[in-house]
């Protein structure tokens, strides 16, 4: 495999920013690692990071590297700060960054990607977990499928839990969503995005998430995976002992690859 640390400019964001990139590359002689490479263009993950993470923490805290190298997948890790993957109040649009304006990038700077959206695959822990369904759902059409590992699938929830828990926190919190109108039935909500993409008749991505049972986001997202359920939309929802740690996102990174790539 190929480790790459890429700096380069957005557009969108308006400014340069970063993203850490896994390739293939067939190799025989590395001792430990299974290098394979496919024939044709590569499927390509899109791995978010969570709240307090950057950009190479998915390469710190977790075998990533090893997992894929004999898979013939590319790696794609970006930089999305403290944005919650959302186009904020405070003008910062990182839900167009990442739905849209990166997929290209990537195709352009590595042209080995596939362009076609089934092979393309978008996953994170926690707020990452909330990135990856909302890019799936929000309609840009660049991803065939979303995996969410203690994701923060009812974000009107955890809004209100950081508010009343960290009362410090409402500043960002507004910055982010605002603070007049609710969450609940906005554009930042991948509930209300869910249904939005059921009525439209449009082909639903492929949905995938975890949760432990220790894990404080737990009940939010047995109401999401309910919720649904009643829309009539399948999600592989699994859940398991397990808290909100990389010990238990180590372990399950490896069954949403086996999950995406068994289709």
């Amino acid at each position: 495999m190929a480790l790459l640390q890429v700096d380069f400019f957005s557009e969108v964001l308006g400014m340069c920013t970063q993203m850490s990139v896994i390739l293939p590359q067939r190799t025989r002689r590395q001792i430990g690692m299974t290098g394979a490479v496919r024939e044709g263009k590569y499927p390509a993950v899109f791995l978010l990071h969570g709240m307090t993470d950057d950009h190479t923490t998915w390469c710190r805290r977790t075998s990533i590297e090893r997992y894929v190298s004999e898979l013939g997948i590319a790696v794609v890790m970006p930089e999305v700060h403290l944005g919650w993957y959302t186009d904020t109040k405070y003008g910062m649009r990182y839900q167009t960054y990442i739905s849209r304006e990166l997929p290209g990038i990537c195709r352009e700077f590595f042209p080995n990607i596939s362009e076609r959206k089934e092979d393309i695959l978008a996953a994170g822990v926690s707020m990452g977990g909330y990135g990856a369904w909302k890019a799936a759902l929000d309609g840009s059409e660049n991803f065939g499928a979303a995996a969410a590992l203690s994701g923060a699938l009812d974000i009107a929830a955890a809004r209100q839990r950081h508010r009343e828990e960290e009362p410090d926190s409402q500043m960002l919190w507004d910055g982010i969503f605002g603070s007049g109108a609710p969450v609940r039935g906005s554009d930042n909500d991948l509930w209300e995005l869910a249904r939005r993409r059921k009525v439209s008749k449009k082909d639903m991505p492929r949905l995938y998430a975890w949760c432990g049972r220790q894990d404080f986001l737990y009940e939010d997202n047995i109401r999401t995976w309910e919720y649904m359920k009643r829309l009539g939309i399948e999600v592989t929802a699994k859940e398991s002992e397990g808290n909100h740690s990389w010990d238990c996102w180590d372990v399950q990174i490896r069954d949403v690859l086996r999950w995406w790539l068994d289709r």
